[in-house]
């Protein structure tokens, strides 16, 4: 095996991995290890060194820099061969570094790392108070991912509502004014259902009434309280709808 990589912190669900735990035993094994901690940097601490991995990226937009702009983080051992080759005045990489992307990154990155403690705080207890309020709202509703506050995303909040459709949700939502999601930025659109659901054993038409809600910097208790009023009316017409019985071949 030449490689082991694996997300921090899943984009969905919010689960964290054991990150320590996972490196260890790869390094017994003599294999190398790249952690994608794209959505847990600026939610969860991350101390590079003290994780013994080969490698670890991060992107700027998940802190509010600009998008376009990432960083990969390279042990001194790891042997890691380009593609694409430039000039010596690169150190050998490719194409024109985007000075202004990576200053930006750089501001952004500080300001994230100084807050982290105050806002993972604020954006956890927010989080907390909406899986509260959901479970006696929507008795129905299950909660995806780790159980336990300290074993996922302090503000990801990922549910699956039994005999609805994820999509009729988001719709009824964004019409009173919540901004949700069905799954990760990256599948919108996509009309198959969650493939980290199935992959967890979640029938398909559970996992079709799948709803993911992220609180950010912006998130208030009143938000979630508003949230949380509007979910069984929401959740009512859904199941009303019945298109999560239907099952798309």
């Amino acid at each position: 095996m030449a490689l082991v990589t694996f997300l921090w912190a899943n984009n969905e669900v919010g689960t964290l991995q054991p990150v320590a735990e996972l490196a260890a035993v790869a390094a017994r094994y003599g294999v190398p290890v790249h952690v994608d901690a794209v959505s847990a940097y600026g939610y969860v601490p991350i101390d590079f060194h003290a994780l013994d991995v080969a490698a670890l990226s991060v992107s700027a937009h998940k802190i509010g820099g600009p998008v376009g702009v990432g960083a990969l983080l390279l042990s001194r051992a790891a042997e890691v061969v380009p593609l694409i080759h430039g000039g010596g005045q690169q150190r050998g990489r490719s194409g024109t570094q985007d000075a202004a992307g990576a200053v930006a990154f750089a501001a952004a990155a500080r300001e994230a790392v100084e807050a982290l403690p105050s806002f993972a705080a604020t954006v956890g207890g927010l989080r907390d108070r909406l899986v509260a309020g959901i479970r006696e709202a929507v008795p129905t509703a299950v909660l995806r991912g780790d159980p336990s506050p300290g074993g996922r995303l302090p503000g990801n909040a990922h549910f699956t509502f039994p005999g609805c459709e994820g999509d009729s949700l988001l719709f009824l939502l964004d019409v009173a004014g919540f901004s949700v999601s069905t799954g990760s930025a990256c599948q919108a659109g996509v009309p198959e259902v969650s493939h980290v659901l199935t992959a967890m054993g979640v029938p398909e038409a559970q996992a079709r009434g799948a709803l993911r809600m992220t609180i950010g910097h912006g998130s208030t208790a009143a938000d979630v309280d508003a949230l949380v009023a509007a979910l069984p009316a929401a959740v009512a017409r859904a199941a009303r709808a019945g298109f999560a019985d239907r099952v798309v071949a």
